[in-house]
This record gives structure tokens, C-alpha cells and sequence, in this order.
């Protein structure tokens, strides 16, 4: 029997016990090839404190940063079927999966980061994220990935004849390979993670990326020429898995959205302030920057658009590139 005495100390109790959550917490996990600190992966660190706060702590996000969970072209398969439920990448490991993109990377389709921005911001934008869900993801926004040029340890490329016979690592992308090849080089495709000991073993001569990209690794030690061809302005590209975006709700959908939104408005401001102190540390570090005169390079891609902008479809969607101002 219950008397009055236990029942007060039955009620403090219950008074006293914290509030159990009405959900629990599901965690996302998110993967990223680049270390700590570097402006995708900060992104995405503020991306996760925005859903939190937008969701009121039902979803946390998980980064693994570094390649963890594999290289690029590993967890995009674990994205499309759910294992990761979130991803940065660049658009290249996507050209065969999703021709839309191929089209993002083809060599000096864009003028500036800005007709860049103005494209994968609007309408075209729109139009090629879309292309993303039949294969089972999510495009939550597009990050900038800087001018890519080429480095090698050789000496600097200064014409088409300086880039003859060179074996310069490249993407795992037929595009990448194609161009690389229609310079005059040999690609070899290797994963990011082992350019370093591929060019200080002399596996490849040279590799081309971002200042940012040079620089975190530290392949400025073992290739310090770097020439600005400047010759792929592509954007990398933040997804969900869709597997996980079909078991939000409406509104959370509609959170995830605005929080990709102002992450990469956020990665966007890093990378700037990133590149421009990536360009000082390399420099300091030994690397020799030269100019090139593109025009030579830019002739030399006519086969390049003939092999990869084949369909109707994706050449009106280099012609409406070329025509944003």
C-alpha cells in the first residue's frame, strides 16, 4: 500500500529525473578526402552545427576527414546506397556515373570563379543537381575548387613542346585523361593519397590541381614547378546520400537545404582566404610560379569537346555555360 509519505517521495522523484528527449539523436556520417582544417571539410563542420541547430539536436553530422572511409571514388558507391549519408567531392570521379557533370570539367569552359558561381548558382545549376538523384543522391550545394594547374619536378611548362612525354597524375576521370593526353603528356590515373610518394619516387613527373591542394600535402617538396595553365575551373560538390534524404521529413528537407545553402556560401569565403595564403606558403617553400600563354592549350582541346560533349543535350549545355555573364 502506497502511503502518503512514499507517494510525496515517489512524486520528488519524478520531479527530480531529467526529461527524457521525444526522439533520439541520429548521426550522419560525412566523408572528405582533404585534412583537417581545409575549407571543404570546415564547411561541412558548419554545415553539421547548422543542422543541429536547425533540426534542435535530432541530427548530428559525423565528418571523417583525410580519406577514412576510402578515396573518392569509393564512398561515392557507399553514398548511392546509404552506408555514408554525406560526401564532398569533385565533380570528376562523377563523369562517367552522371554526363551532366563531365560537362562542369570540361578544360577552360569557364572565364572566372565568378561566371563559375553565376552558373552552378541559377537555372543550369538547378538542372544538372538534378541529374544527380536517379543515382541515388542529393546535391546540397556546389564548393569552389580553384584553377587547377600543372606542377612537375622536371622544369616549368611554359608551351605544348615542355608538356611533351611528361607523366602527369590525374583524377580517376576518362576526361581528365583525355585532356592531359591531348597536351601532349602521359595521364596516369592515381588516387590523391598517393601522389606524394608517386612523385618523389618518379612514378609520375607531375600532377595538376589548386594551390590549396599543392599546398596541404605538400607537393611543392617534390614538384616545385608549378605553370598556371589554369585549365579546369570545375566545381567540387556536397551530397546526400539519397537513401538518407528520403527519411526526412518535409521541413527537415527543407533544413538540410538551407544549411547546404550557407555552408557553401562559408566554403566559398575560406577557400578564397585559403588560396591566396596557399599561393604565399608554396612560394616561401621553394615553389617557382610561371605564367603560360593559353592559347596553344586551349587550341589543343577541340578533340577533347569532340570525344566528351557528344550529345545534343550536353553541347546546348556548354553553349548556355558560354552565355551566362
Amino acid at each position: 500500500m502506497l502511503t502518503r509519505r512514499h507517494a510525496f517521495a515517489l512524486a520528488a522523484l519524478l520531479c527530480a529525473a531529467p526529461a527524457l528527449p521525444a526522439f533520439a539523436q541520429t548521426t550522419l556520417k560525412s566523408a572528405d578526402i582533404h585534412p583537417d582544417g581545409y575549407p571543404t571539410v570546415e564547411a561541412v563542420k558548419y554545415f553539421g552545427e547548422l543542422v543541429e541547430k536547425k533540426t534542435n539536436g535530432k541530427y548530428k553530422v559525423q565528418l571523417f576527414f583525410a580519406g577514412q572511409l576510402g578515396g573518392e571514388k569509393d564512398t561515392i558507391e557507399q553514398t548511392r546506397f546509404g552506408v555514408i549519408d554525406l560526401n564532398r567531392i569533385n565533380t570528376a570521379p562523377f563523369n562517367n556515373l552522371i554526363p551532366e557533370t563531365a560537362v562542369l570539367g570540361m578544360p577552360f569552359l569557364f572565364r572566372s570563379v565568378d561566371h563559375m558561381y553565376k552558373v552552378v548558382d541559377g537555372p543550369i545549376g538547378d538542372e544538372i543537381a538534378k541529374a544527380f538523384e536517379p543515382q541515388g543522391l542529393v546535391v546540397l550545394g556546389f564548393f569552389d575548387s580553384g584553377a587547377r594547374s600543372i606542377y612537375n619536378s622536371k622544369k616549368p611548362i611554359k608551351t605544348l613542346a615542355d608538356m611533351k612525354g611528361m607523366k602527369i597524375r590525374v583524377q580517376q576521370s576518362d576526361l581528365f585523361i583525355g585532356m592531359i593526353n591531348a597536351l601532349g603528356a602521359n595521364a596516369t590515373p592515381i588516387p590523391f593519397g598517393e601522389v606524394y610518394s608517386a612523385l618523389q619516387t618518379g612514378l609520375v613527373d607531375g600532377a595538376e590541381n589548386n594551390y590549396p591542394s599543392y599546398d596541404s600535402v605538400k607537393h611543392y617538396e617534390v614538384a616545385k614547378y608549378y605553370s598556371l595553365t589554369e585549365h579546369s575551373l570545375a566545381p567540387e560538390v556536397f551530397v546526400m546520400s539519397k537513401r538518407s534524404w528520403d527519411k526526412l521529413t518535409p521541413d527537415e528537407q527543407k533544413a538540410f537545404k538551407e544549411a547546404g545553402k550557407e555552408a557553401t556560401k562559408k566554403m566559398r569565403e575560406l577557400w578564397a582566404k585559403r588560396d591566396a595564403e596557399a599561393k604565399d606558403r608554396v612560394v616561401k617553400g621553394g615553389a617557382m610560379i610561371n605564367e603560360v600563354d593559353k592559347k596553344p592549350f586551349i587550341d589543343a582541346m577541340a578533340p577533347v569537346y569532340d570525344k566528351f560533349v557528344t550529345s545534343e543535350k550536353m553541347k546546348d549545355l556548354v553553349n548556355r555555360i558560354k552565355a551566362v555573364q
